[in-house]
């Protein structure tokens, strides 16, 4: 959020503390002032602007279709550009990234998810009407955008942390630090910190390299303040510890005597008003020498608990050597986790954690706490269950991995914290998870042995215990057999078949088939591929893949990392825009031999892979059904091309066409739904019985666990179809070679001074 109203009146009221800047030249005078004094060390002469990673994602993802699930290879070759051009400038780029929530910015954080909730709503409500992505006034980041973009950074050659506290804190304490030229992100907080300069990404021009920099000196020279003097000005306007509605007195008493003092307004929207008068106030507090040593002046009226929090607010701007004598630097207590794991294993999670080469682990190990963001579900389908509880067992099993003993002893740990965001949970406190034993054929393993030990006695174990956690043991026997990211993409599909036991054949076929196809699939290809109109159904299955991948993600660093990091990759295992196309096809009734592009070799590992699939399920009592889910009209084209004909190349008029007639355009038509049993939507109690039934063999080694879900045997449907006409397209290019086990993401140029 930033400071409430601070930037727009910077840039309404005095436009002349937003500066137009050329970053290329800002870089060449940073060095060459850098080059002249004779105390810079060799690491600062480069020139680096430290990236605030959160706030340049919706800058980064610029790809047309984000509503599938992303275009998570496109999306590598924006970045790599995006790279390229700051490296070609000679200036060094460091990343930041979100590492945690703190506690006193919980609610604001709820506050913002609840928000995006209800645009999340109207993008499936249009989809559901018209059968197409929205316009970019419901534009909405893929789910997991956040998590993959920091280690696709990585992979690129650049320099990423994530943070152990707010990252805007460690941002500008990083950039103080090391006497970078600035800071690229989009918070006007960065307008309050003592560091370097703030420029807007949200203003950055590419080709040229220009951005509007937010000039501090000039804005304290407007309001008559000093730097010392803005933090407090920050928090009475309103920041993210300090809500707007608590100092809503104090700006009120600021705009009376501003009207008593000041007749005529100064020109300017009201909350431009607003600044000015609180600014007043705040320069004539510090009006005594006694008051100047003062986080917030006696003078200012308060009440205990508001002055508490109005230090508290203030001292989040203070970087360290920057707080007054007798006041220290916040000191973090010692979590009631961290007794139950050795020291080696704590400095371990907090330097994996830091070097964003982890994820999840550390928020369990050191805080007790995980929090999910907004995904892409949709609130009124009463047929697939949120992610979040689909996820719920493995990460239970993950928790329990990092926390409890060899013998599974549940004693005396405490629950984790989960802050997920999933439709029914109103986010009014957190959910309490307790960890869960993973079920191995021996004992529990160690984490020291897991992260520690070397040998191929050890490899097995690590993968054996990373597959069990999603009770996908049977699989093991693949391993090396198949590339990694086909392992990883197996492991997760057969996990959802077993959670989710309204999952289709068709469904799993489009997951395996698009797994399959993708690996040689130029970002070109994947764009070019024509999609007739979008499912409501198929962009949640699209979500929950993605998400899947994250839980991978986490089990595979508590398991000492069995399988590369860069196996689990979106790019490597999934595109959204493809996964569309094949859920279509699959769901058309198309023949194998076409869902895998007609290219035996795909066909062949794909068919390797149901087997198994479906052999693992088996054994678990799970049984695939077909269900298509058929549209409601016939999908052709004005000029008589199907949709089929169009993807796989065939001439028009063939004599089979998409099923039609069957669907309808709204809801969803089964029997019954997850959240139709006599449970009330919104009360979090609906997801109790239904929780029972997976963790008693919903999602373990009896057969049990799909009987709650026999009814569903109508067919699916979906939102209405809107045809769109656009000419055909055909690029299927296959003169790529075999390229291992798996492709990781392509190296690019070294950033001219890296980093440590």
């Amino acid at each position: 959020m930033g400071v409430k109203g601070l930037q727009s009146f910077m840039e309404r009221c005095c436009p002349e503390t937003c500066v137009t800047v050329n970053l290329r030249e800002m870089a060449r005078q940073h060095a060459a002032k850098s080059q002249q004094s004779s105390t810079t060390t060799a690491n600062t002469t480069t020139p680096t602007l430290v990236v605030d990673g959160m706030a340049c994602l919706r800058h980064w993802y610029s790809c047309k279709d984000w509503v599938c699930g992303g275009q998570w290879k496109e999306y590598m070759d924006v970045l790599k550009r995006w790279v390229e051009a700051f490296n070609s400038a000679g200036i060094r780029l460091v990343f930041f990234f979100d590492g945690v929530v703190e506690e006193q910015k919980r609610q604001e954080w709820v506050k913002r998810r609840r928000r995006v909730n209800g645009e999340i709503s109207k993008m499936f409500r249009y989809i559901k009407q018209h059968g197409e992505q929205p316009g970019r006034e419901l534009f909405c980041l893929p789910s997991g955008l956040a998590t993959f973009t920091r280690f696709a950074l990585s992979s690129l050659g650049q320099e990423v942390y994530c943070s152990v506290r707010e990252a805007d804190y460690e941002i500008a304490n990083y950039a103080r630090q090391h006497g970078s030229m600035g800071i690229l992100g989009q918070d006007s907080d960065f307008i309050i910190y003592d560091s370097a300069p703030y420029l807007s990404v949200t203003k950055l021009w590419m080709k040229g390299l220009t951005t509007v920099m937010y000039d501090q000196q000039r804005l304290c020279q407007t309001l008559g303040l000093s730097v010392t003097q803005l933090p407090l000005l920050a928090c009475l306007l309103g920041n993210d510890v300090v809500s707007e509605e608590r100092m809503q007195h104090i700006r009120n008493t600021a705009m009376e005597t501003s009207r008593k003092n000041n007749p005529t307004p100064h020109p300017g929207a009201p909350q431009g008003q607003v600044v000015l008068a609180v600014s007043q106030l705040v320069s004539s507090l510090w009006g005594r020498e006694e008051e100047q040593t003062r986080l917030v002046p006696r003078s200012l009226n308060l009440s205990a608990p508001d002055r508490e929090l109005l230090v508290r607010g203030v001292c989040s701007y203070l970087l360290p050597g920057q707080r007054p004598l007798g006041l220290g630097d916040v000191s973090v207590l010692p979590s009631a986790f961290e007794k139950h794991v050795s020291p080696e294993i704590l400095k371990a999670c907090r330097e994996k954690h830091v070097a964003a080469e982890g994820f999840m682990v550390y928020s369990v190990v050191c805080e007790g706490v995980t929090e999910c963001s907004n995904t892409l579900e949709d609130e009124e389908d009463a047929d697939l269950l949120p992610q979040a509880l689909v996820y719920k067992p493995c990460r239970q099993r993950i928790y329990g991995l990092l926390l409890l003993r060899q013998d599974g002893n549940t004693v005396n740990i405490p629950a984790i914290k989960e802050w997920f965001v999933y439709p029914g949970n109103p986010l009014k406190e957190p959910d309490m998870v307790q960890p869960v034993p993973v079920r191995l054929p021996c004992e529990q393993p160690t984490l020291d042995l897991l992260w520690f030990s070397t040998g191929p006695a050890v490899s097995a174990l690590r993968l054996k215990t990373f597959l069990s956690i999603f009770d996908c043991l049977d699989i093991s026997d693949l391993h090396g057999a198949i590339e990694d990211s086909l392992l990883a993409a197996l492991c997760l599909v057969a996990y959802i078949t077993l959670q989710v036991q309204t999952l289709s054949q068709e469904d799993v076929d489009a997951y395996l088939s698009q797994a399959v196809c993708l690996r040689l699939k130029s970002p070109q290809e994947l764009q070019q591929i024509e999609l007739p109109f979008l499912s409501s159904r198929a962009v949640q299955l699209g979500s929950l893949y993605i998400r899947g991948l994250s839980h991978l993600l986490g089990a595979n660093c508590a398991s000492g990392c069995p399988l590369p990091n860069a196996a689990l990759m979106p790019w490597h295992s999934f595109d959204g825009r493809l996964f569309h196309s094949k859920y279509l096809l699959a769901h058309n009734g198309t023949e194998n031999t076409e869902l895998l592009d007609s290219n035996p070799s795909y066909l062949s590992t794909f068919l390797q892979l149901r087997e198994k699939l479906t052999e693992t399920c088996r054994k678990r009592g799970r049984v695939l059904q077909s269900r298509p889910n058929t549209p409601k009209q016939s999908l052709k084209t004005t000029t008589g091309a199907t949709y089929r004909d169009r993807h796989a190349g065939r001439a028009p008029g063939g004599d089979e066409g998409w099923r039609g007639g069957r669907g309808t355009t709204g809801g969803h038509r089964h029997e019954r739904g997850w959240r139709e049993r006599g449970e009330e939507r919104r009360d979090r109690s609906q997801y109790e019985n239904r929780e029972r039934l997976w963790e008693t063999g919903g999602h373990g080694g009896g057969g049990g666990g799909g009987q709650y879900f026999h009814s569903f045997q109508s067919n699916y449907h979906d939102g209405g179809a809107q045809i769109m006409n656009r000419p055909p397209k055909q690029s299927r290019g296959r003169s790529y070679h075999n390229r291992g086990r798996y492709q990781l993401a392509p190296r690019w140029q070294q950033p001219p001074a890296p980093g440590t």
